[in-house]
């Protein structure tokens, strides 16, 4: 299982910022390579801004049971595929910043 970081982060990966039942997707960056709770938990831990990763590329990851996504394949779901915790519908609106 991949390590999730980030500020105040429980085990499905909730953080300070994004911690309701439904927030548990970890995104990658780019840059780093590392899965992180949010962007903002990155860009204050980290030395760089948060680099979105491709959305064919697997970049984001299911804090519930581990299973690691391509962009593409977390955005058409609303839950996830192997243990169908649901995912937080409003994670949508910020993709631009986590997938390009």
């Amino acid at each position: 299982m991949f390590n999730i970081l980030g500020i105040g982060t429980d085990a499905a990966g909730r953080c300070t910022h994004w911690h309701t039942e439904v927030d548990i997707i970890a995104n990658k960056c780019q840059q780093c390579r590392a899965y992180y709770a949010c962007y903002l938990c990155h860009n204050t831990l980290t030395t760089h801004e948060f680099v979105p990763v491709a959305k064919t590329a697997l970049g984001a990851l299911c804090g519930s049971c581990g299973l690691e996504m391509t962009g593409n394949a977390y955005l058409t779901q609303t839950a996830c595929p192997r243990c169908q915790h649901a995912f937080n519908p409003q994670c949508h609106l910020h993709q631009q910043i986590y997938f390009c």
